[in-house]
């Protein structure tokens, strides 16, 4: 499992990030404050406060690949 915060900018952002997510099996979960929604979710992602950074968890140990194409959203 990894967890690491992103930021969402913007309206592409999110179809982007969803389009990436949508295309692996592993289990992703974003996390704002303590609402928990499915990272394939785009209306899910939508009612969480987008102003601040989002935890992003992965459930998988497997998960290289999407790992590296979601570093574009990763924030300190």
């Amino acid at each position: 499992m990894k967890s690491f915060n992103i930021m969402l900018n913007s309206i592409n952002d999110v179809k982007n990030f969803v389009n990436i997510v949508g295309k692996y099996e592993h289990d992703v979960d974003l996390t704002s404050g303590r609402y928990v929604v499915d990272a394939k979710s785009i209306m899910g992602i939508f009612s969480l406060d987008l102003s601040k950074p989002i935890v992003l968890t992965i459930h998988s140990d497997d998960a290289q690949d999407l790992y590296d194409e979601l570093m574009k959203f990763k924030v300190s």
